[in-house]
Parts: C-alpha cells; structure tokens; sequence
C-alpha cells in the first residue's frame, strides 16, 4: 500500500457513473470496495480491474437495507484498517408525470436516492470521526437545481440529496471533506427504467447530446484528490450542448 492509496467505498457500482468511477479511482492506485445488487456485473467489473493491475473487494449492496450498507463499510474498515472516501452513487430514474399515480415508482426513488444516500452517511460517518478524517462524496443530479415535467419525484430525490450533503458539510469537523457531484445527461442505464410512455419519449429528445460517465469519474477523481486542506464542495458537469 502507498502512502497516497485511498481505501474508496462505491455504491451503485455495477454500471455508468459508478463503473466508470471504480475504473478511474482504482486505475489512480486506489483500492476500490465496490456494491451493488447485480453481483455478477460486479464480479465482471472487478476482472476488468485486476486486468488493469487494480485492487478491489467485492460487496453485494442493497443500499435500502440500513444493516447492509453498515456491513458494506464496517467490513472494509475492518478488512484494510480504515476507509477514506464514500461515494454514494447509487440511484434509480423512474420518470412520470404525478397524475400517472406510479406510486410504488416514487417510494422506490425515495428508498434508493434518498434513504439509501442517508444510510450511506450513517455506516461511514462513525468511522470518518474514529480516524479523523474522511470524504463524502454525493453523485446527484442536475435534476438537484431544476425542476422538468416527468421530473417532479425524481428531481425532489436530488434536491434532498443536495440538501442533506450541503447540511452534512456545514456540521461537520472541516478534517471531513464533502462534495456533491451534480452530473448532467450522461450516458447510462437510468434511463432505462422508465415505464411511462411520454416521459420515455422526453427522455429521448433530452437525451439527444449526453457525456460518458467518465467524465463524472474525472470530476470524482480531482474532487479526492486534492490535499487535505482543499474541500471542492460542488460540482456541476453536463453536456456543453444542455443549457
């Protein structure tokens, strides 16, 4: 181990934004824990790290359960002595408008946006404090500073998001370090969980110019990679065609 590897915790790992972070910050010569529920992706993944010379741990996470994700980080603090960086990315993108009545749509964005971000801050937050130190990454949305029609849940999730990450870094000792990742459209599987016909066909036409999820990882990497007395609170990276 160096001197400047990370011990960095990923949630919602298994493909866009989380994969292509795990393949950054492990190819920097960070030791990557990654999660998520699709465990076979997650093994496909870590292969793919190895390959590169990257180390990994493999976790299978369902970030709506309090006592997995409080395993996911108490193991690898365990396993490798302390853990330097969470990055709660996991989230779901069921778009609807409200009269659509897809409730079970809307718990479902509030169990994984935002009750899965909170558990999150709850299993690493103890041992941020024990050590010292620590830094929170959250991966929001541009849906965090705006709201579209299809959008209303979806952007609530993301302005809580927002909220809860600004309010977690105004009370916390400046040792812990906070930033909120605010990614515009971005080449994913998010998309891709929309039942409702209009909101399918919006998120085409609004999908018409998208970013790789490399180029979040890139903003991920530079925001944890800064020294100590450096906190990058926000940031916002979007297409240069979406105004």
């Amino acid at each position: 181990m160096t001197t400047t590897e990370k011990i960095v915790l990923i949630t919602g790992a298994s493909s866009g934004i989380g994969q292509a972070t795990a393949l950054r910050l492990a190819g920097d010569g960070n030791h990557v824990v990654i999660g998520a529920r699709r465990t076979d992706r997650l093994d496909d993944l870590a292969t793919r790290i190895k390959e590169g010379g990257g180390t990994v741990d493999v976790h299978r996470l369902d970030v709506t359960d309090r006592e997995d994700v409080a395993a996911f980080a108490d193991t690898a603090a365990k396993r490798h002595g302390r853990i330097d960086v969470i990055v709660n990315n996991a989230g779901v993108m069921p778009l609807s408008r409200l009269d659509s009545l897809l409730v079970e749509e809307w718990d479902r964005m509030i169990d994984v946006n935002v009750r899965g971000l909170l558990h999150g801050i709850a299993a690493a937050l103890p041992h941020f404090q024990r050590q010292g130190g620590g830094h929170f990454v959250t991966v929001a949305s541009i849906g965090a500073h705006e709201v579209v029609p299809t959008g209303a849940v979806y952007c609530a999730t993301k302005y809580a998001a927002w909220a809860i990450t600004e309010g977690l870094r105004q009370e916390l000792d400046p040792s812990i370090r906070v930033t909120t990742v605010s990614p515009g459209v971005v080449e994913s599987e998010l998309a891709d969980t929309i039942t409702e016909a209009s909101a399918q066909e919006a998120m085409r036409t609004y999908r018409a110019d998208s970013i790789p999820p490399s180029a979040i990882a890139d903003a991920i990497a530079y925001a944890i990679g800064q020294p100590p007395e450096v906190d990058v609170n926000e940031l916002i990276i979007r297409p240069a065609r979406q105004r």
